[in-house]
């Protein structure tokens, strides 16, 4: 992602020319995209869950540990979102993105992959696909599409002439699922079982 000095156009500083090309990039992206989230679904389906808790730091059980890291992964979200929003010139009243914004945007974003490792190895490899319920069928699916959505943003960053939605429609559609993910496991979990749960 390009730098942004104060004052200046996002739209103007990022010339992507759409062209068949691009295009065809951007679907090889989004077919490996869908190959990960396919990968990561059946690994948790076949693999016999170890039940074991890697991170403990203070957290009563794995679903309470889950439920916070979810918990910070959503609000860097929602930060990724506003600093992209920002960026693109579509945060109401905020006037042009200073260049903090765009390194703010990157670091927000590793931050909230990282913080979704821990959560994804006890997701796979602790506790395995479980289909006991819709929320938890549901969940399992848009946890295993966040990492083939990441895959396919990250690819769609480094295409030279993707069509101009594509960024901002893959960022919205990883919002999109971190938010339905937040939703079925740790507002279930404050709602349901407990809060703060400790």
């Amino acid at each position: 992602m390009p730098s942004l000095r104060a004052g200046s156009d996002v739209s103007s500083s990022i010339s992507v020319a759409p062209g068949r090309r691009g295009t065809t990039a951007l679907l090889i992206a989004a077919a490996i995209g869908g190959a990960v989230s396919v990968a990561v679904g059946v690994y948790a389906a076949q693999h016999d869950p170890t039940n074991e808790q890697i991170l403990h730091v203070g957290f009563s059980s794995t679903l309470s540990m889950k439920a916070w890291l979810t918990t910070g992964v959503f609000a860097l979200a929602v930060v990724q979102a506003l600093s992209a929003a920002w960026m693109w010139g579509r945060l109401p009243r905020a006037g042009d993105a200073p260049r903090w914004v765009a390194h703010a945007h990157r670091w927000t974003g590793t931050a909230a992959f990282l913080l979704a490792l821990p959560v994804a190895y006890h997701c796979l490899w602790s506790l395995g696909w479980r289909g006991t319920d819709t929320r938890v069928v549901v969940h399992g699916i848009l946890g295993c599409a966040f990492f083939g959505a990441v895959t396919t943003k990250l690819l769609a960053l480094r295409i030279d002439g993707a069509p101009r939605w594509a960024v901002p429609a893959l960022g919205s559609l990883l919002v999109a699922v971190v938010t339905g993910i937040w939703l079925t496991s740790s507002l279930w979990f404050f709602t349901t079982v407990e809060f703060p749960g400790w």
